[in-house]
């Protein structure tokens, strides 16, 4: 539901929040035409690792494991020359 009078529904691809104070990042995820649309990625530059829940286009969980694809940064996001 928009909140602004006159507003539009946008979707949402991607979203990242990152929290300094443990230095762990939480990553939304969309990736259209998968069979499990939506990822939870989680990750920090001390663990070295990055952890992956998909889900399918029902909300349920789909898989999980350690992310191998994963980027750290927004796929929009471009290096400035």
């Amino acid at each position: 539901m928009p909140i602004k009078p006159g507003a539009r529904l946008c979707n949402i691809a991607e979203q990242i929040i990152y929290d300094p104070v443990s230095d762990l990042s939480v990553q939304f995820v969309y990736i259209d035409g998968s069979t499990a649309p939506y990822r939870l990625r989680l990750f920090g530059a001390n663990t070295g690792r990055m952890r992956e829940i998909a889900f399918d286009k029902e909300g349920k969980e789909a898989a999980t494991g350690t992310a191998v694809a994963a980027d750290r940064r927004p796929s929009w996001l471009r290096a400035v020359k």
